[in-house]
Parts: structure tokens; sequence; C-alpha cells
């Protein structure tokens, strides 16, 4: 295994921590942020497989056709530790199979207020240092995308 870069990313949310916990567990909302945040990168995605299972060891897969192609990401829950932490496997390349990049998001309570802020670590090999803006960018607009799915439950 190499060495590896980290990219991190933090979110303030009005939501508190056990409903950030489950935007990112339930796979109805999952799949609800999953579309919002399609919809910001191209005009005519769509997910294609969506596959959930939100347990210790419990597998995810989400296939999508964005701009005529197909992108896939995959991986296992490691832990969840409701409503403070999530660690995953993430792979978006077969390639990565066997040294997948992992996932950490850390949900804490907002010490002045009702909301949450999650910070999201993703270890990245050292040869996508280039990769890492990119990266951290595509996290952030996540985050957006499930904050503003949240914001329509209020």
């Amino acid at each position: 295994m190499q060495h590896k870069l980290e990219a991190k990313v933090t979110h303030r949310f009005a939501a508190p921590p056990e409903s950030v916990f489950d935007a990112f567990v339930e796979p109805e909302q999952v799949r609800r942020w999953q579309e919002a945040w399609l919809s910001q990168r191209c005009d005519n995605g769509k997910i294609t497989a969506f596959s959930y299972d939100p347990q210790v060891q419990g597998r995810f897969a989400i296939e999508t056709l964005e701009d005529g192609r197909t992108l896939q990401n995959w991986g296992t829950f490691l832990a969840l530790d409701r409503p403070t932490r999530i660690r995953q496997t993430h792979i978006t390349d077969i390639a990565e199979k066997n040294d997948p990049a992992i996932i950490t998001i850390i949900i804490e309570p907002e010490p002045e207020g009702p909301g949450s802020i999650v910070t999201l670590y993703d270890d990245l090999d050292q040869s996508q240092a280039g990769a890492l803006p990119q990266t951290e960018r595509g996290w952030r607009h996540m985050l957006e995308a499930i904050d503003a799915i949240l914001a329509q439950k209020t």
C-alpha cells in the first residue's frame, strides 16, 4: 500500500447530527441526494443501478449514466456509530479493488446551535495528488446536495 494523501472537507448543516447521519445511511434519502448531486454534475444524468445495505460489512453500489458514460462507485461499510461517525471503503475503478480509498465522515453537534458540523476525510494515493482539489470540490458538492435535501424536510 502506498502512502496516502488526505482530502478533507467540512460543511455546516442546520439539521441535528441524527438527521445528518440518517441522510448518509437511509437508502431512500441517499438515493434522493445522489440524484440531486448528479443533477449538479450533468444535465442528463440518471441513476441506473442502486444497492445500499447500511450495516457494518454491508455493501453499497451506485451506477450512474452521465453524459453517455457509465460511472460506478461501490464499497463496504466499516463502521456506523450513530450519530457521530461513518467509515467506509470507496471504489470508483476496478484497479482500486485491492487498495480502496477509506472515507471517514465525522458528524459533530454545532456548538452554538441545533445544527451539525460534518468533516469528511478521503484518503488518496500520492499518485492522485493532482486530483486533490477536484476530489475536495466533488465532496463539497455532495455535502451541499445532502444539505439541500435535508432543508426540504423541514
